[in-house]
């Protein structure tokens, strides 16, 4: 049967993607930021997981706001990197796993009525691809199949916290009903607080990130009866991303175990965080 090794919360902010792309990793600016992640990939490296469920949001990359589904599953063989107006990351190309994907949509959606998009081709931008760069560091190839599944945090109205919550105690059970004998990670990815345009641009709120990374090890429930009036206002227009980590926590047990943790301020002009989790 599938099972989850464990669950990582992550910022993916895109300036961390172009430091490892460009060779800055060693750079008085960004080395303290790469020397605290560098226990969660020592974390990875040993479980091994064969897939990683990636729960992020699309920038108007593979979805423009012509077409916004709330949630979206890849179900393809590949998901190659988009370019975003720069060339696409210099990172390989995510090889998908279509039958554990096909069995997670239609749990999702029949037996747990979730609305989720299926969607065979699919480019990914930087939500997704600079949380596996921080994870697995800059392979030939990623080595366990991605799984990417896009929430809409962009376009109103966006699921509530609790709605994500939930999505990931759904996943779970799908998870859990999988037959193959398979290991499997699940990213949260986003945030931590930020805004990018705006009178309050450049908004960072390290009290409310760390109270989140509190309750997201001790008491997601509460968080995941926050508001999204409470998280624009406290974290940031962008800071609302922070709810796609919810899904990550739901679909782990009650009580976890924390393997790392980690805040740094600033990641470009926002907040890094990093929470590393197993089932207890």
């Amino acid at each position: 049967m599938a099972r989850i090794v464990g669950g990582v919360g992550t910022s993916h902010v895109p300036s961390i993607g172009a430091a490892i792309d460009h060779g800055k990793i060693q750079d008085p600016y960004w080395s303290p930021l790469f020397e605290g992640v560098q226990p969660a990939r020592e974390w990875i490296a040993e479980v091994k997981p064969d897939v990683a469920i990636v729960v992020y949001n699309d920038h108007a990359s593979r979805f423009a706001l012509d077409m916004t589904p709330t949630f979206a599953i890849g179900t393809g063989e590949q998901f190659t990197p988009h370019d975003e107006g720069y060339g696409a990351r210099p990172v390989p190309v995510c090889q998908g796993d279509p039958e554990f994907a096909w069995h997670l949509a239609e749990s999702l959606v029949l037996k747990e009525e979730f609305d989720i998009a299926m969607v065979s081709e699919m480019t990914v931008d930087h939500g997704l691809t600079v949380p596996l760069s921080l994870m697995f560091g800059q392979p030939h190839s990623w080595p366990c199949k991605i799984i990417p599944l896009c929430v809409n945090v962009i376009q109103y109205p966006q699921p509530t916290a609790l709605r994500c919550y939930r999505l990931g105690q759904a996943l779970r059970r799908a998870i859990d009903a999988y037959e193959p004998d398979i290991k499997v990670a699940i990213f949260g990815t986003g945030g931590m607080s930020h805004q990018l345009q705006g009178e309050r641009a450049g908004l960072i709120n390290a009290e409310y990130d760390k109270m989140w990374l509190d309750r997201m090890e001790s008491d997601p429930g509460s968080l995941s009866q926050i508001s999204h009036t409470e998280l624009l206002r406290e974290a940031g227009s962008e800071g609302l991303e922070i709810i796609m980590w919810l899904i990550m926590r739901g679909a782990l047990d009650s009580e976890v175990r924390r393997i790392h943790r980690f805040y740094h301020v600033p990641a470009s002009n926002t907040a890094y965080g990093l929470l590393v989790l197993e089932n207890a």
